[in-house]
């Protein structure tokens, strides 16, 4: 009995079907399975700019470029004009700049809300605040940056240029338009004027903005001791190379406006296109390197010595 009872409480388990499981390769799938992306994690490293008073700081870029365009506009729009009178024949070099000189001091209000000194003021603030905003964006960015510190990449250069040469294009076409030869009537300034007057422009600026911070260095171990007490290797940067690249760019701007006001010259000759640019070379050469040495060299110092200084002051 004992016996039956324990056969009969082993017999569930001892009999219990042993069901076979089937071995059955899943074939992988040929498909490409898409790229999973590693979801990000609190852990991630965030990117840290320095945005700390950076309405101030731009108000600081605005206030350094305005302060050095109100400063050189008066002789950059004495100098444009007397160049294209000069050129279209319209008045003498000597004589528009007596004129306009006459009339700053005459009628100061008059002359300072004119067209052309507008044009000019707006061209200088444009290419300068820019300049000063690409600085300004870099030090927010790159919080190790001061915000004093000049930048002299392809990106400011290229946002530079792109400013400058949308403004002094505009400029150029009233001024030539506002100034053009005596009888003739206003047309469109031809593509060719205007490429030559881009390819001018993109020198300057590069000498302007670019070349000084990557020369001032080679001029700082080239400079004395005394000298450097009255001036900084990157001020003479700042004048020197854009009067330097005026002597390679006014012939691509008095063949810009030859094209302009004499359409059907003819390139050679007594008084052809070559004749006429070689001509008025030397004299054009001086007159656009005294435009560029307040323009871009005392205009170029005062928006650094503002900005820098001011930007000191936000950093304390």
């Amino acid at each position: 009995m004992g016996e039956e009872q324990a056969s009969g409480m082993n017999t569930p388990a001892d009999t219990a079907p042993k069901v076979a499981t089937p071995s059955i390769a899943i074939p992988k799938p040929k498909l490409p399975l898409p790229a999973m992306r590693t979801p990000t994690t609190s852990t991630d490293t965030p990117r840290e700019w320095n945005t700390s008073k950076l309405g101030l700081r731009i108000g600081v870029d605005a206030l350094s470029a305005g302060a050095a365009g109100i400063l050189v506009a008066p002789i950059i729009t004495m100098i444009d004009k007397g160049i294209i009178e000069n050129a279209s024949g319209r008045n003498t070099l000597g004589v528009s700049l007596k004129k306009s000189a006459v009339e700053l001091l005459a009628k100061p209000h008059h002359f300072v809300g004119s067209k052309p000194f507008i044009l000019i003021f707006s061209l200088y603030f444009g290419t300068y605040f820019t300049a000063n905003s690409i600085d300004t964006a870099s030090a927010t960015v790159k919080p190790t940056q001061g915000l004093q510190e000049q930048t002299s990449g392809t990106s400011k250069f290229l946002a530079t240029s792109t400013a400058n040469l949308a403004l002094c294009l505009y400029k150029d076409n009233q001024f030539t338009r506002l100034f053009a030869a005596p009888g003739s009537s206003p047309r469109p300034v031809p593509l060719p004027t205007f490429a030559l007057f881009t390819v001018r422009d993109c020198l300057t600026i590069f000498a302007s903005f670019n070349l000084p911070p990557l020369l001032a260095p080679k001029v700082d171990e080239r400079m004395g001791d005394e000298v450097k007490k009255y001036v900084g290797a990157l001020s003479v940067a700042q004048f020197v190379t854009p009067a330097a690249v005026q002597l390679v760019s006014t012939p691509l701007h008095l063949l810009g406006l030859d094209l302009y006001n004499r359409p059907d010259a003819a390139v050679g000759g007594v008084d052809g296109r070559a004749g006429r640019v070689v001509r008025d070379w030397a004299k054009s050469a001086a007159a656009r390197i005294c435009r560029i040495v307040p323009a871009f060299g005392v205009g170029g110092v005062v928006n650094t010595k503002v900005r820098k200084n001011m930007m000191g002051r936000l950093e304390e």
